[in-house]
């Protein structure tokens, strides 16, 4: 591809323009827009390829600031033409997430938000709670993401004691079930007592209380009961009996008021800034309100635009019957015929999308946005907070800007034995823990009896910032990577080993570093005797705590993981021919090393990569 000094943009190119726009069909699909630099900036879908395009460069199409932009840096447009408008949709929305182009409105993966997932990749499905959306398994199935945590929690917790449920995720005993099985808490999964059939029937009830089914579920159930009482399987009938119970308490709030309490509704609105957008979705189902998502995105986009990403992101992946007959809208679609076309074929009946402008549809989106206003406040609050603790620091170490991305390092070891490092980021006074590290101490002088936090955080540094010494360019570049301020969690012994590593490197111009003793919350700066006069409780060094707390706690977890690992391993490395990947599939299969002791010879050769001769070596060592 030509460079951006060879080629213009194809607003100050008539003639190739138009030429572009004439070989766009009028089909169905998906266009992209690159720059000078070959880099996809927009991705965008159209029933009609050839006007949707057409229309970005008419000079008086009302253009957003942010569109006008884009249009002016467009120097390439690429086209993907599909049968349907439901292809193009599932097409733009998998590029999007591919590419994360620029100009289009990429929602933002928010950890405050929980998810409920079920996994129904495995045989006996899991249900937990978790803040990371992993898409790695088609089959596997997400719900949220839900705003009051502690809401879920409850219904989950409700849920388990309602219907039986596994309750724990790893096996309590080998060859018999846990004190739940026999409170009628768990059928058994973990001995297999109860089939996958049968388990994912009962999870599938589970299912439709996060589909917002919880109405027809006691429906169905109620049918049931009266099915039982008449064949006299009393039994029977009073367990559905508490569970139809356990239901109607989760479904015990206070109603929305609308006309028809019979159509199922979503209902969405935003509210902005001038660089976030809050966006509330409300889930209506027989006049209850069934659940309340929250999601997050950049605020350049148009209202319009940001609804319609959330609503095709939240659609991608539900179920026919998650899916209701009236969406609610704050702003007017600029796709909408096309989304409420995809979700009516998937649905099976009609779906309307639409603005309500008056009566009481009118006053539920104006809820929906006073809630979403709400969380903004909450957001910018957080923000003041932040900001506000960024610039304390700054004054209180002098720096020449706020602190964008802060490092924290912690030692944790017992006497020597296990010795590992920890490396946390904070961006912005958050933590971003997509950038932690950790670090196994490889000083062969640090061993059991013998520490050394000195040598092992001037191990730690040397190793995380020798690619810099190695090349100096790379920190004078921009480079993300590289930290406004490096904490280490000590006093001044611990500061003068990283000054002197970092001396040796010729880093030490280039990268301020700080300790914090926890004696007395104490800031050492390198060079200095006395540590600076500040307030414990002042937000720069509230700042610095939590850092430093988040650094000990990630390295002291990971010790343990260490620790834990190495005991299971300390009996299976004295049996000869028995690697370490090896020792990995047996504590895999077996879970501990008790349950490879009561094993026998044929069990233990079940295990992949243990053939009979090893399983029998491995038999006689624990049975000599």
């Amino acid at each position: 591809m030509t460079t951006s000094a060879q080629i213009l943009p194809l607003v100050k190119e008539p003639e190739r323009l138009e030429a572009r726009l004439k070989e766009i069909p009028p089909e169905p699909g998906v266009y992209f827009m690159r720059d000078g630099s070959d880099r996809i900036i927009y991705i965008g879908k159209s029933r009609k390829l050839r006007s949707r395009v057409r229309s970005y460069f008419r000079d008086g199409n009302n253009k957003t600031e942010r569109i006008a932009t884009m249009v002016k840096q467009v120097t390439e447009i690429e086209f993907i033409v599909t049968d349907t408008e439901a292809e193009a949709l599932a097409l733009e929305a998998n590029l999007i997430k591919q590419h994360q182009p620029y100009f289009n409105v990429l929602l933002k993966d928010d950890k405050k938000y929980p998810y409920v997932c079920i996994t129904w990749s495995e045989d006996y499905p899991r249900i937990f709670i978790t803040r990371k959306r992993q898409l790695g398994k088609e089959k596997d199935k997400y719900y949220g993401p839900y705003t009051d945590s502690g809401l879920l929690r409850e219904i989950l917790r409700i849920s388990k004691r309602i219907f039986a449920l596994r309750q724990r995720p790893q096996p309590l005993f080998k060859d018999r079930p846990c004190l739940n099985y026999d409170l009628g808490r768990c059928p058994g999964v973990c001995q297999q007592l109860i089939s996958p059939e049968e388990y994912r029937k009962t999870v599938q009830k589970v299912a439709m209380v996060f589909q917002g089914r919880t109405q027809e579920l006691i429906d169905i159930l109620s049918e049931q009961m009266h099915k039982a009482a008449e064949a006299l399987n009393f039994e029977v009938a009073a367990r559905i009996r508490d569970q139809i119970g356990g239901l109607k308490s989760l479904t015990a709030e206070q109603k929305v008021s609308l006309p028809d309490d019979t159509v199922s509704r979503d209902a969405i609105a935003l509210a902005s800034d001038t660089q976030h957008a809050c966006i509330q979705l409300f889930q209506i189902r027989a006049g209850q309100l069934v659940g309340r998502l929250a999601f997050v995105a950049d605020s350049q986009a148009e209202p319009g635009a940001i609804l319609q990403r959330v609503l095709e992101e939240h659609y991608q992946t539900a179920e026919s019957v998650e899916i209701p007959t009236e969406i609610l809208v704050q702003h007017d679609l600029a796709d909408a015929e096309i989304l409420a076309d995809v979700l009516s074929q998937r649905k099976g009946r009609k779906v309307t999308i639409f603005t309500p402008q008056r009566q009481v549809k009118a006053e539920l989106i104006e809820m929906v946005e006073r809630n979403a206003q709400y969380e903004l406040q909450r957001m910018q609050k957080m923000g003041d907070r932040n900001h506000q603790a960024t610039q304390d620091l700054a004054d209180i170490l002098d720096l020449p800007d706020l602190p964008h991305r802060i490092e924290g390092y912690d030692i944790s070891h017992i006497q020597g034995s296990n010795a590992v490092a920890s490396q946390v980021v904070f961006i912005d006074g958050l933590p971003a823990k997509q950038h932690y590290r950790h670090y196994k101490i490889k000083n062969p002088t640090v061993t059991t009896g013998h520490s050394d936090d000195f040598a092992s955080l001037a191990e730690v540094i040397q190793r995380r910032f020798r690619k810099y010494a190695e090349d100096p360019q790379l920190q004078r570049l921009g480079n993300p990577d590289w930290p406004d301020l490096v904490m280490i969690d000590g006093g001044k012994g611990q500061l003068s080993s990283v000054i002197a590593v970092l001396q040796e490197m010729n880093l030490l111009e280039d990268l301020r570093v700080i300790s914090l003793a926890k004696r007395r919350e104490e800031i050492f700066l390198p060079g200095e005797s006395q540590p600076l006069e500040t307030d414990a409780e002042q937000p720069g060094v509230q700042l610095l705590r939590r850092l430093r707390d988040e650094a000990h706690r990630f390295a002291v977890s990971f010790h343990r993981q260490q620790r834990s690992d190495k005991l299971k391993r300390s009996r299976l490395d004295e049996i000869p021919s028995l690697g370490h990947n090896r020792q990995k599939q047996l504590l895999a299969h077996f879970r501990s090393v008790d349950y490879i002791r009561q094993a026998t010879p044929s069990q233990i050769a079940e295990v992949p990569g243990i053939g009979p001769r090893l399983a029998q070596a491995i038999y006689d060592y624990f049975h000599p």
